[in-house]
């Protein structure tokens, strides 16, 4: 079964990282409208662009997603 972007992005967590892919999972992780179960590039960006102040960069976004989808292949 592939995992929700979320689900993968959990894997990256580590509060002690300045890595900023496990910066974005540890945020992302107190985030309770976080779109969970999506697996949908675009229905996460959107969500991401409108309301995670959090995330300083959508570069971080997409190298995330990049790492989901070798994850996933």
């Amino acid at each position: 079964m592939r995992l929700s972007f979320y689900q993968f992005l959990m894997t990256e967590r580590n509060p002690d990282s300045v890595d900023e892919i496990a910066q974005f999972a540890n945020n992302a992780a107190l985030d309770q409208v976080f779109p969970k179960q999506s697996q949908d590039f675009d229905e996460i960006s959107h969500y991401l662009e409108e309301n995670a102040r959090y995330l300083p960069a959508m570069t971080i976004f997409d190298e995330a997603w990049q790492r989901y989808l070798v994850k996933m292949n």
